[in-house]
C-alpha cells in the first residue's frame, strides 16, 4: 500500500535505459535552471532599496549606478562560466573545478560554499515569494513560515517525479514571470516618457516602520558598498547551468552555453529595467510591501494587472527554489562518489533523480525557514558570501587549468577567468566585510566546519576499506566449527516452534531465553515449555527483569552465557517474529524485534562475533 501511495504521488519507477528521455531541451532547461537567477530581482531590488533608503532621496538616486556595476559583474561571471562548461561538461561546477586544479581543501571549500548557497537560495526564494503575495494580501503576513513550508513540500514532490517533469512544471511560471515583467518594463517606459521623472518625497516611509529626516545618514562609500553587497545577490544562480550540463539534450555543451547567454541577457534586462524605473519614477514602498509590488502598483494600480505581476512573482520565486533542486543533489552525488559525502547520496532513485539529495535539501531548507522565521531580509546576509566564494574558487581553478594545460588561446581564456576571479574575489571581500556583523559570520564559521566534516567522512570510508581489505592476516574460512543459537521468546506458540525447528537445523546447541517482565510468569513459562516437550530440544533460561525491560536483561544474560564458556563457538541470536497480513495491523502489536536487533547490532563484543537471524512467521489474516 505504501508503494502504491508513493507511486501515485511521484510516479511509477523508470528503467535505467530511459535516462536519456529525462534530459531537458533548452526551453525546459531555461525554466528549470534559471528561475533563481531571474527571480533574484525580487530580493536584490528590495535589498538595494532598503540599503539606500537609510540616506533618503540622496541614497536612492544611486540605485541605477549600483545596478550597472552588478550587471557588469554578471557579464564577466557569465563569460567565465561559459568556459567552465566547455572544460567540464560532466558538471560539478565550482567543486569539480577547484578540487581538480587547486586541491582537496579548496575544492571542498568551494563545495561547502556552493551547497550553502543552494540551501539559502531555496529558503530565500520561498520566503521572498510568500512576501510578494503577502504584499498584495497583508492578512497573510503572519503566516509566512507555514506558507513557505507548504510551498517547499510542493516543489519537493514535483522534483521527486523527475527532472523532465520538474522542467515542464517550471515552464509556465517562468515564462509567465518573463511576460509579466517584460510587459511591466515596456509599459513603465511608456509611462516614464509620458509623465517624465518623478521626485522622491522629503520623508520616505520605511517598510519596517517610518523614517524621519533626522534619522537619515549621508551617502558614503561604506553605505554604497554595503548596499552593493546586498544587491549582489542578483548574481546567485548563475553557476547552476554549469553544474548541470549533463541534464541537457545533446549537444550538451552547446545547449548549455546558449541557455546561459539567454539567461544572462534576460537577467540584465529585468534587473536594469526594474531598478531604473523605480528610480526614474521615484517609487517608494509602504509598510509590509516590497519595492517591486510598489512599482507594479504605481504602473497598474491595484487591478488585475497588479495582481498578475504579484502572482507571477510568487510563482517564479517558488520555482526559483528549483535551481537548488537541480544543482544541490547533483553536487552532493559527485561528492559522494569522491567519498566526501554519505554514499546514499550518489544513488539514483526510482524516477532517475537523486532522491536522497532532494530530501536532504528539503529538510535543511525547512530548518532554515523555521530558524529565521520566514524573514528574507534576515537570510540575505548569509546568501551572497557562499555564492561569491564558490565563484572565486571556480574561476581561480580555471586559471590554473589553462596555465597547466596551455593549448590554443590559453592566454585569452586564462585572462578572462582571471578577470572573473579578481572581480568576484573583490566582491567577496566587500560582501564579507560589510555583512559580517549582520550574519555573514555564520557562513564564515560554517564553511571550515563543513570542510572538516567532509574530510572526516572520507577518512571514515578509508578506514572502513582498510579494515575490510583482505591480506595475509585475514582469518581462515571454517565451515565445520560447532555453533550455538540463543533465542529470545515471549511464549510458546507456532512461531516459536518454527523458529526452534530452524535453530536445530543450523546449530549444535540451542538456548531459549525468557525475560520475566511480570513476577510469576517465569514458572508458568517453564511449565508450558515442559508440557510442549521442548525441554528436550532446547534449554530454557529465565531472566528476571525488575524494571520490566526486555532488551537490557536479555543482553546481560547473553553476556553471562558467553563469559561462562571457554570455547570459541560462534553464536547466532535467532529472533522469532510474526508478521501480520496487513500493514495497519502492525500498529496493534509491540514492535520489540526491531529495537532488539538494533541493540544486538551495535553491542560490540571484542573477540566474539554474533550473527542476528530473523525468522518470520506470516499470519494469514
Amino acid at each position: 500500500m505504501l508503494n502504491h501511495i508513493r507511486h501515485l504521488i511521484i510516479g511509477s519507477p523508470l528503467p535505467s535505459e530511459r535516462s536519456g528521455e529525462t534530459r531537458l531541451d533548452k526551453v525546459r532547461a531555461l525554466a528549470s535552471l534559471s528561475p533563481d537567477a531571474l527571480a533574484s530581482i525580487a530580493y536584490a531590488n528590495q535589498e538595494i532599496y532598503l540599503g539606500l533608503l537609510a540616506a533618503g532621496a540622496a541614497g536612492l538616486a544611486h540605485a541605477v549606478d549600483l545596478a550597472v556595476v552588478i550587471t557588469g559583474l554578471l557579464v564577466i561571471v557569465t563569460l567565465s562560466y561559459r568556459q567552465t562548461i566547455d572544460a567540464y561538461p560532466s558538471g560539478g561546477g565550482s567543486y569539480t573545478v577547484a578540487r581538480e586544479n587547486l586541491g582537496d581543501v579548496p575544492g571542498l571549500t568551494a563545495a561547502a560554499a556552493l551547497l550553502m548557497s543552494y540551501l539559502l537560495n531555496a529558503a530565500v526564494s520561498l520566503t521572498a515569494g510568500v512576501a510578494a503575495i503577502a504584499s498584495a494580501y497583508p492578512t497573510l503576513w503572519p503566516y509566512r513560515v507555514p506558507l513557505a513550508l507548504a510551498l517547499l513540500v510542493l516543489i519537493t514532490l514535483i522534483n521527486l517525479r523527475g527532472a523532465r517533469e520538474a522542467g515542464t512544471a517550471m515552464t509556465v511560471p517562468v515564462y509567465l514571470f518573463l511576460a509579466a515583467y517584460l510587459g511591466l518594463i515596456a509599459w513603465g517606459i511608456v509611462v516614464a516618457l509620458r509623465g517624465g521623472a518623478g521626485t522622491f518625497p522629503a520623508v520616505i516611509p520605511d517598510p519596517t516602520g517610518s523614517a524621519s529626516p533626522a534619522l537619515l545618514v549621508p551617502v558614503t562609500l561604506a553605505l554604497l558598498l554595503r548596499t552593493f553587497a546586498s544587491g549582489a545577490t542578483a548574481l546567485t544562480g548563475v553557476e547552476a547551468i554549469s553544474n548541470a550540463v549533463p541534464v541537457f539534450e545533446p549537444p550538451e555543451r552547446a545547449n548549455a552555453k546558449r541557455t546561459m547567454v539567454v539567461m544572462a541577457l534576460l537577467m540584465g534586462v529585468l534587473f536594469i529595467g526594474t531598478v531604473g524605473l523605480t528610480q526614474y519614477l521615484a517609487v517608494t514602498a509602504g509598510p509590509n510591501e516590497t519595492i517591486l509590488s510598489a512599482l507594479a502598483r504605481r504602473l497598474f494600480g491595484t487591478g488585475p494587472l497588479y495582481l498578475l505581476v504579484q502572482v507571477a512573482t510568487l510563482l517564479v520565486l517558488v520555482v526559483a527554489a528549483n535551481t537548488s533542486y537541480a544543482g544541490f543533489p547533483r553536487v552532493v552525488s559527485i561528492m559522494a562518489q569522491d567519498g566526501f559525502m554519505p554514499r546514499q547520496l550518489r544513488a539514483v532513485g526510482d524516477r532517475l533523480v537523486f532522491s536522497n539529495g532532494i530530501l536532504l535539501l528539503t529538510i535543511l531548507t525547512a530548518g532554515l525557514i523555521v530558524a529565521f522565521g520566514g524573514d528574507t531580509h534576515a537570510l540575505i546576509p548569509l546568501f551572497a558570501v557562499g555564492a561569491f566564494l564558490a565563484f572565486t574558487l571556480s574561476q581561480a581553478g580555471m586559471v590554473r587549468r589553462w596555465w597547466r594545460k596551455r593549448g590554443p588561446g590559453w592566454r585569452a581564456k586564462a585572462s578572462l577567468n582571471g578577470l572573473g576571479a579578481l572581480t568576484t574575489g573583490t566582491a567577496l571581500l566587500v560582501i564579507g566585510a560589510s555583512k559580517f556583523a549582520h550574519g555573514a559570520w555564520i557562513v564564515v564559521l560554517l564553511v571550515p566546519l563543513l570542510v572538516l566534516l567532509f574530510l572526516r567522512i572520507r577518512n571514515h570510508y578509508a578506514e572502513v576499506g582498510r579494515q575490510l581489505h583482505l591480506d595475509e592476516t585475514a582469518p581462515p574460512v571454517g565451515c565445520t566449527r560447532p555453533t550455538r543459537v540463543v533465542m529470545p521468546i515471549a511464549g510458546v506458540h507456532r512461531g516459536v516452534i518454527e523458529a526452534l525447528n530452524y535453530a536445530c537445523s543450523i546449530a549444535d546447541e540451542v538456548t531459549a531465553v525468557f525475560v520475566e517482565l511480570e513476577p510469576g510468569t517465569a514458572e508458568i513459562m517453564r511449565e508450558r515449555w515442559r508440557a510442549a516437550g521442548l525441554d528436550a530440544v532446547a534449554n530454557l533460561v529465565t531472566v528476571p527483569s525488575p524494571y520490566r525491560s526486555l532488551i537490557g536483561p536479555f543482553l546481560e544474560a547473553l553476556d553471562r552465557m558467553d563469559a561462562e564458556r571457554d570455547d570459541d563457538w560462534p553464536v547466532s541470536v535467532l529472533i522469532p517474529e510474526f508478521v501480520p497480513a496487513h500493514w495497519w495491523q502492525f500498529l496493534l502489536h509491540n514492535q520489540t524485534a526491531l529495537p532488539l536487533k538494533l541493540a544486538l547490532l551495535y553491542r560490540r563484543r571484542m573477540g566474539k562475533s554474533r550473527a542476528v537471524i530473523d525468522v518470520p512467521f506470516y499470519l494469514d489474516r
